[in-house]
């Protein structure tokens, strides 16, 4: 009788223990995650690194042209006409510094040398703005006309002359207007009535620089000589382009 019970009980146990191991094949299984290791040493260098931070991402210009401008900088000015001409020693004379005024030095005697195209050229100078081109143009223009033979050599090139000029008066900067405003009374102290057939063209922008007061005495004063140097036929001119001017003969 023992051995039957001790029997029977052992059939319990397996049987208790074989459904134990059906609920656990039946049942889904998971997965362990892995397990991502990241060493201390290279997250805080990324952490702390300023361009892990802050990425920069190339503009598709620069990848077009690398060499790209900054519209806020200074540029560099291509060098005018007569810049180019005088720093290939194509004016022959070069300022000179003096400790009280500048001076032009000249390398031969101006009344040796061509008026064509130097006075031209001179005359295209008015227009700069910048030293010492300011200074040789000015300069250089005064002194070439005061040769002996200056009438003789000027009057042909009245025509080349005149729309140089012309482009000088007509300039946005004082400097510039008051530079041609003289140029165009000394050239009428020299050439005389031959200047009366482009006065004309000359005269439109004196007129309205004779809106502001202060260019109002050295154009009249301007106006009066190109009368005393023209005669009476650039008073017909002045008049006409200018009716408020007054004559030197009232």
């Amino acid at each position: 009788m023992r051995k039957s019970e001790c029997h029977g009980d052992t059939q319990l146990r397996n049987r208790a223990r074989g459904n134990d191991d059906q609920r656990t094949s039946s049942s889904p299984r998971r997965k362990p995650r892995p397990t991502v290791q990241r060493s201390k040493s290279s997250s805080s260098s990324s952490a702390s690194s300023p361009d892990a931070a802050i990425k920069v991402h190339p503009r598709p210009s620069d990848k077009l042209n690398p060499k790209t401008i900054n519209p806020f900088g200074e540029q560099p000015r291509a060098p005018s006409a007569f810049a180019a001409v005088y720093s290939k020693g194509g004016i022959p004379c070069r300022l000179v510094h003096g400790s009280v005024k500048h001076r032009l030095q000249w390398d031969s005697p101006p009344e040796n040398l061509s008026f064509d195209p130097l006075l031209i050229t001179l005359a295209e100078g008015l227009r700069e703005t910048r030293h010492p081109y300011t200074f040789v143009s000015k300069e250089g223009f005064r002194e070439l006309l005061l040769v002996r033979d200056a009438p003789e050599k000027a009057v042909p090139l009245l025509p080349r002359l005149s729309p140089v000029l012309k482009a000088a008066l007509a300039h946005s900067d004082d400097e510039v207007f008051e530079r041609g405003l003289n140029a165009l009374v000394q050239l009428s102290a020299v050439v005389g009535p031959s200047l009366n057939d482009h006065l004309k063209h000359l005269l439109t922008s004196l007129f309205k620089r004779l809106r502001d007061k202060k260019f109002k005495e050295p154009i009249t004063n301007a106006l009066q000589k190109l009368e005393q140097h023209g005669g009476s036929g650039s008073l017909i001119i002045i008049k006409a382009k200018i009716p408020t001017y007054c004559s030197i003969c009232c």
